[in-house]
């Protein structure tokens, strides 16, 4: 096995040189990246920039014990993206800062790298910049990730009408179903330490936790089709939440649909086997990553055939509020459950 080399045998600056060496840009907006003070990006004109940030945490969104180093970095990238593609805007660059603790290697940190190069040349994203420091916690990531659309075609929550159709992409749970497993299989570890994970029968829910895909396939769709939606927002923290976020901003009421919420077979038979109600799993799991968005009724016959968009209800008046409608009708007013950051 080849000896790993300690964060500062290198030190930052010859660490970014290296790192640098495998980052190429491809977008026409980019005109400097990594290497100067600040990157400098020329958006063309008639074009809106939007920009957006996560953090994440070790012990609070990840847990490296289970979650690959590579995986770690394309997730990273992704959520970033899911926020970008959820203001109907294209990504198109993306700056990391990265605090890393003594016992990193300057190859774990590369590996982690490498997950971040390939979600770019999947989304077709500049890695431009960044910063990076030690930790004397846990690993911290943070992306600011920047967009384009064209001016005045952002599409924010709070552009919600009341008869406006509730629409998301994808399924829904099977993220949260995924920690589950993964979460059962490190504490079978922790018993035993000869212990291996069983994941063979779990792979569609640990890669949904793992490594999710931000859903630019739909924004890019929805353009094919003539479709802007009135309102739209990623679904990161479980369906209730966002719904209620999206209801908040409109100022409009919801009916939801449970009958309607789309549920991937692998994620039914998870939930079976851990006793988990699968709607309560949708409603609140959260780390999903689809695109929960309104559209006029006038949109309604350009989606209804579409393979990967469901309608799940549709919005109301404020007055109606924003209900769970149960198969037999009854009707529970929307509580979000799901990830709170505090």
């Amino acid at each position: 096995m080849a000896e790993l080399t300690p964060l500062a045998a290198l030190g930052e600056f010859a660490l970014i040189n290296r790192l640098k060496k495998n980052i190429a840009t491809t977008q026409a907006s980019t005109v400097l990246g990594i290497g100067d003070d600040a990157a400098i990006i020329a958006p063309a004109a008639g074009q809106e920039v939007v920009v957006t940030t996560d953090l994440l945490v070790e012990g609070i969104h990840f847990d490296l014990s289970f979650c690959p180093l590579r995986h770690l970095g394309y997730k990273a990238v992704a959520v970033n993206v899911s926020d970008v593609a959820a203001m109907n805007a294209t990504p198109t660059q993306i700056v990391v800062g990265l605090a890393a603790p003594s016992r990193f290697t300057v190859e774990a940190v590369e590996e982690l790298y490498a997950g971040m190069r390939l979600a770019c040349e999947a989304y077709g994203v500049d890695l431009v910049g960044g910063d990076t420091t030690s930790s004397r916690a846990g690993l911290l990531i943070s992306v600011t990730a920047l967009g384009q659309v064209a001016a005045g075609q952002a599409v924010r929550r709070s552009g919600g009408q009341p008869t406006d159709i509730l629409c998301v992409s994808g399924d829904l749970g099977a993220a949260y179903l995924g920690l589950q497993v993964l979460e059962r299989e490190k504490q079978v570890f922790l018993a035993d330490n000869d212990a291996q994970p069983e994941l063979a029968d779990y792979e569609y829910v640990v890669q949904r936790q793992l490594r999710p895909e931000a859903r630019l396939d739909i924004i890019h769709e929805l353009r094919e089709l003539g479709i802007v939606p009135t309102s739209m927002i990623d679904v990161s923290d479980g369906l209730a939440s966002e719904i209620l976020h999206l209801c908040a901003a409109s100022g409009t009421g919801a009916r939801l649909f449970s009958e309607f919420i789309p549920l991937a077979n692998p994620a039914l038979e998870v939930a079976a086997e851990f006793n988990l109600d699968p709607i309560m799993c949708a409603l609140n799991g959260g780390e999903d990553y689809e695109l929960l968005f309104t559209i006029s009724v006038n949109d309604h016959a350009k989606i209804k055939n579409h393979p990967d968009i469901t309608v799940i209800g549709h919005l109301s008046d404020l007055s109606d509020g924003v209900n769970l409608i149960a198969k037999g009708g009854n009707a529970v007013p929307l509580q979000a459950q799901g990830w709170t950051a505090f």
